[in-house]
């Protein structure tokens, strides 16, 4: 069987074709500093998991077993759940490798953490989500108690509560149990605000409130300082709920700005923090800041949060970016700076 690249790219035409009748009179995007579109890629893995999914589609697991026993071994929690995350959803589609590394290694931590994302993974788009997740839940333990010390197994744990609609005690419980293993993994952090979002739905300043403790809380380089971004991007796209003021939308803009420039431009770990914050920014009507994380992002598009507003992510990228660079100043053709509820395609936040 042929491999299944781990990144795809765009469809030229289409792309191209939205960008100029977004734009009538683009400017060239290398001129501005930026990737012409045809270098632009989605979903590029970093140098150490690219090996590793191109293996996996050689159905071969080493690469894959070593690759998740280095981020075990030296607590690399961020990037753990990344890598689990990718590697479960590549398994979905190609699961012979995933199935060989499991049949000669049931009890590796790293096969049961691959095995309850993968479990929830499939569930998870099921009409009786809520039913088949709590199916699941045995593989959700037997991942927490391969490594004590594993955040992710809870980061999994705080999406299958939400998904099975777990009531808020049983959620405060988990939530406990994974902020002490990690004070301020991201990953848990992020799942913990959609199950308040859904919780709280249109009670936007209640996640607000949760992502802005998160973050102060957190040391600056830390991933969760761009919780209030995430925060901001529900509310933008929500199209319910009171009002959020605009300094709270900018603030959380500018705290996301800040975590950006501590890494370095074209990263491929950052992409997906720098392409929401270009959506929330381009929002917002703040141009130059979003010319300026475009430049960051070089040839890195994300399918979030493009993917949940288009069935054609690395294109929606592209006519975004085509609008950013032929607008004159202020906001961007196309997005309001004001106020929320542009559509986004059935996902959670």
């Amino acid at each position: 069987m042929a491999l299944l690249p781990p990144f795809i790219r765009a469809n030229r035409t289409s792309a191209s074709r939205r960008a100029r009748t977004a734009a009538p009179h683009p400017a060239p995007a290398p001129a501005l500093g930026l990737p012409a579109d045809d270098e632009v890629l989605l979903d590029v893995p970093d140098d150490r998991l690219g090996p590793a999914l191109v293996a996996a589609g050689r159905d071969t697991y080493e690469a894959a077993a070593a690759l998740l026993a280095g981020t075990r071994e030296r607590a690399e929690w961020e990037h753990r759940d990344r890598y689990v995350t990718r590697l479960a959803s590549f398994a979905r589609s190609r699961p012979e490798w995933f199935e060989e590394w499991r049949a000669a290694a049931p009890h590796d931590p790293d096969v049961l953490l691959l095995a309850a994302q993968l479990a929830v993974g499939r569930a998870w788009d099921s009409p009786a989500r809520a039913e088949l997740l709590r199916e699941v839940s045995p593989l959700i333990t037997a991942a927490a108690q391969g490594d004590h010390r594993d955040p992710v197994p809870w980061r999994i744990a705080l999406d299958h509560a939400r998904g099975s609609n777990a009531g808020h005690k049983y959620f405060g419980e988990l939530w406990s149990a994974a902020v002490r293993r990690a004070p301020h993994h991201y990953g848990c952090h992020v799942a913990a605000k959609r199950y308040l979002a859904e919780s709280w739905h249109g009670s936007h300043r209640e996640c607000f409130d949760f992502a802005d403790r998160a973050a102060q809380d957190a040391p600056a380089g830390a991933l969760v300082q761009a919780l209030p971004v995430r925060a901001a991007f529900a509310y933008l796209t929500d199209g319910c709920g009171p009002e959020v003021p605009r300094e709270r939308l900018d603030a959380a803009a500018d705290r996301a700005i800040g975590l950006s420039a501590r890494f370095p431009g074209s990263d491929p770990w950052t992409a997906e923090i720098r392409n929401l914050l270009t959506y929330v920014l381009v929002r917002l009507g703040r141009r130059a800041d979003a010319l300026a994380q475009l430049r960051l992002i070089g040839p890195y598009a994300t399918s979030f949060p493009w993917g949940r507003l288009s069935d054609d992510p690395l294109g929606h990228f592209l006519a975004v970016r085509e609008n950013v660079c032929s607008g004159p100043s202020g906001e961007p053709a196309g997005h309001p700076p004001d106020g929320h509820g542009e559509r986004t395609y059935p996902a959670d936040h």
